[in-house]
């Protein structure tokens, strides 16, 4: 185990993915305000939808997010740069933390994973070379690194793939119908928006979508297919970044073949002139147990939290609950329609609710048909309320559809939702069965 782990190699790898990481990271920050995503998201919004329990960062909301996100597209550079590498890697890693946490509407997996590289980079000695720092304090200069270092990246890397792959085993996705519901939006592209809507190319997207995720991994592993895996990987994320516009994820990915590749071939490629350790010393640190502690105990959760949604009643397709933070990449598309009653108690009065006057024009895309986001909505109408003195009940009738079916309820309307509590790992019952379950029964 300890030759396993604690071995030393040559870290060109990692110092070389710090700097594309970096890159891509104070370009996701400079480019969110320069889309106006920081704007969209986070300013014109009166409140966001923040993970619940994270009320706190709701302070953080406003145009001050526009010097939020230069500050962390600064701490990104100087990643890339490995300047002061631990504090901007670790400053970096709170302040998009912060930004993932306080929003939900914008939710992508992508994000997550950006969150969790984040703070594992933060960690990690990516800048004993290629760096700043290595240059300003050359006695913290090294050629080499323990075998944990990449043995982890490549660990959370394969189960982000082999989670993303087994999701897409359902029907919709299998019958190349969620592909083509995806594609069907794309027919304006130049010069291939046709070819994207033949049947085709939509079986296609959906296997190569399997077994790339399922395969990519173990292809790039083996030296005989690095190549060959490393070419598919290439052509399956520039054509996702082309058609599906999802920020550095593509980029990131590519970059992940930096773990694969020999340092012999890297340093030919990138850095001739980095000396290449060859020492092959076993080094064991006297924190080892905290070390194999903390990474045991990260990896149970990262392999039990995906499959928190089968302990939940009903499908989550249906009722959204254990998809977050699972990997469930662009397996379905929910479009529903709500409708809001408040009853003010001391007048017994039902009435309509408009609550769009509350909600950035994203934000009624999402509250429609997740139903945290709807339960937040009504502490929020309730708030709103108390503050004009009036004690209300509210109530939601939604409805929902899941990739181009029928609409079918989605909320027992009867339920006021600003009494019920939020139970983040049990099943809420307001959520009414999916329409599997009511042709069922």
């Amino acid at each position: 185990m300890n030759k396993f782990l604690f071995k030393q190699i040559d870290n060109i790898g990692l110092v070389l993915f710090r700097a594309v990481f970096g890159l891509l990271i104070a370009t996701e920050a400079f480019g969110a305000i320069a889309t106006g995503w920081v704007r969209r998201t986070l300013v014109d919004p009166p409140f966001t939808f923040n993970f619940i329990g994270f009320d706190f960062l709701q302070q953080l909301q406003g145009p001050t997010m526009y010097y939020y996100f230069v500050i962390m597209g600064i701490f990104g550079v100087f990643v890339m740069l490995g300047f002061k590498y631990r504090f901007s890697m670790i400053a970096y890693a709170i302040m998009w933390t912060c930004v993932y946490l306080m929003q939900k509407s914008s939710y992508n997996n992508h994000y997550y994973l950006m969150m969790l590289l984040c703070w594992i980079m933060a960690f990690l000695p990516a800048n004993r070379w290629f760096s700043l720092d290595a240059k300003i304090n050359p006695e913290t200069k090294s050629a080499s690194m323990p075998r944990w270092v990449i043995l982890i990246l490549i660990l959370q890397v394969w189960i982000v793939y082999t989670y993303a792959s087994v999701a897409k085993m359902y029907p919709d996705w299998l019958d190349a119908s969620m592909a083509a519901l995806l594609m069907s939006g794309k027919s304006d592209y130049w010069l291939i928006g046709n070819l994207l809507q033949q049947d085709w190319v939509h079986w296609a997207i959906a296997y190569i979508g399997i077994f790339f995720d399922l395969l990519i991994v173990p292809l790039m592993l083996w030296k005989r297919t690095r190549m060959l895996g490393f070419f598919i990987s290439i052509f399956f994320h520039l054509f996702n970044s082309f058609i599906f516009h999802i920020g550095i994820f593509p980029y990131m990915s590519i970059a992940f073949a930096l773990f694969f590749f020999s340092p012999e071939i890297l340093q030919k490629r990138f850095l001739p002139k980095k000396k290449l350790y060859t020492g092959n010393e076993v080094i064991v640190p006297k924190h080892k147990t905290l070390i194999v502690g903390v990474f045991s105990v990260y990896f149970l959760f990262q392999l039990g939290l995906p499959l928190r949604h089968w302990f939940f009643k009903d499908d989550v397709l249906w009722t959204e609950e254990g998809h977050r933070l699972s990997w469930r990449m662009m397996l379905r598309s929910k479009s529903g329609s709500l409708t809001v009653w408040v009853k003010d108690k001391a007048k017994d009065e039902k009435q309509n609710y408009d609550y769009s006057e509350l909600l950035g024009s994203k934000q009624q895309g999402s509250v429609a048909t997740k139903p945290d986001i709807m339960w937040q909505l009504a502490q929020k109408i309730k708030a709103v309320e108390a503050e004009k003195g009036h004690d209300v009940s509210v109530y939601m009738e939604a409805t929902v559809r899941v990739n181009d079916g029928e609409y079918h309820p989605f909320t027992n309307p009867n339920v006021d939702l600003a009494a019920e509590e939020w139970h983040p790992f049990k099943h809420s019952a307001w959520i009414l069965p999916s329409p599997k379950d009511n042709n069922e029964k």
